[in-house]
Formats: C-alpha cells, sequence, structure tokens
C-alpha cells in the first residue's frame, strides 16, 4: 500500500470533483476520529493492487505492521485504475459520493428496479432533478425516500429534461447498488 503519485491523484480527483464540484473539500479535509490519538486526523487516498482505497491516516500507520502480502483490503475501496491507467469509481464510493454531491436526481419508484438491472435512467422514471446539470455532470441517484442508489453521467441537461420524450435517456448508467448482488464475484 502506497500513496497516489501526482498523475494517479489528479485521476481521482478529477473524477471526484465531477461528482462533487466544490464539495471535494470536504472528502478531503475530513476529520478522522479513528484511533488512540486525541487530535482528530485526516483520511488520505492510498493503492493498493491498483485499487484506490480511502483510508484514515491513524489505520495506514497500524497496517505498517502487516506484509503487503498478508494486506487485503483498508478503508473503503473507492475505485481502480484499469490496465490502461484510466480511473473507474466503483459501488463502494456511493457513500462518499451520496454524502458530498453537487448534482441529485431521485427516481419514481416504478424505474427503480430497473436502474438496479443496470439500465439508464429515463425521462419516464424521472421523479425530480437538481437544477444547472450540464451534459456530462456527474449525477447522484436517489429513491423518492433519499436512498442512495447509484451514479452516472448526466445526457441531458436539466432544461433539457423538461422537453425530452418520456423514452429519452437523461442519466446514463455507471454503476448501482444492485452490483452486489450482480458482481458477488467480482467485488
Amino acid at each position: 500500500m502506497r500513496p497516489l503519485d501526482e498523475k494517479e491523484t489528479t485521476a481521482v480527483f478529477e473524477k471526484l470533483h465531477k461528482f462533487t464540484g466544490n464539495n471535494l473539500k470536504n472528502i478531503v479535509e475530513n476529520p478522522s476520529h479513528e484511533g488512540p490519538e486525541l487530535n482528530p486526523g485526516r483520511y488520505c487516498f492510498r493503492l493498493h493492487k491498483n485499487k484506490v482505497y480511502y483510508v484514515s491516516d491513524s489505520l495506514v500507520k497500524r497496517a505498517t505492521n502487516v506484509a503487503r502480502s498478508n494486506l487485503v483490503v483498508l478503508g473503503t475501496c473507492i475505485g481502480k485504475f484499469t490496465h490502461g491507467g484510466s480511473f473507474h469509481l466503483t459501488v463502494h464510493s456511493l457513500g462518499l459520493l451520496s454524502s458530498n454531491a453537487k448534482h441529485k436526481v431521485w427516481l419514481k419508484p416504478t424505474s427503480e428496479m430497473s436502474f438496479l438491472y443496470g439500465n439508464h435512467v429515463l425521462k419516464g422514471g424521472l421523479g425530480r432533478i437538481t437544477e444547472n446539470i450540464a451534459p456530462g455532470d456527474g449525477v447522484v441517484v436517489y429513491s423518492m425516500s433519499d436512498v442512495p442508489l447509484g451514479f452516472g453521467i448526466a445526457a441531458k441537461s436539466t432544461q433539457d429534461c423538461r422537453k425530452l420524450d418520456p423514452n429519452g435517456i437523461v442519466v446514463l448508467h455507471q454503476s448501482d447498488i444492485g452490483e452486489y448482488l450482480r458482481m458477488e464475484d467480482e467485488l
């Protein structure tokens, strides 16, 4: 387990910024109350076997006593680097993204299952949407009872969604909590 280098940090922060905007500062400066220290520490990002983990400093210090070959996971896996070098967020980052999301979309109960099976969000299934979403922005998808279901990329702006036909795609699916069941072996 090692700290991210400059190129990797840039890739991770650009992807997180797409979903959180200026709230990225809250993720980086989040105080950690883990461990025996009286003063709260900070959270940091660490790379282990091409996966990026969001973990407290005190836990990283205690993990130095474990050999790298014996270390399985540490903290929350928020994403992974592909063989091509690009960074992809995983479903495990949903808790981090939902608490700091800039753009949100709420689904009607009838279209929740469709999204959880890996389908895109259609205009007909849209319950509510935040203002000022531009195409290409990162969006966190919620149920109408404010339970985070997943995240994706906005295909249309908020204004375009009002004029869109019911079968038009609003959010392109990237990840959802249904992956815990669909991809059980890979996670």
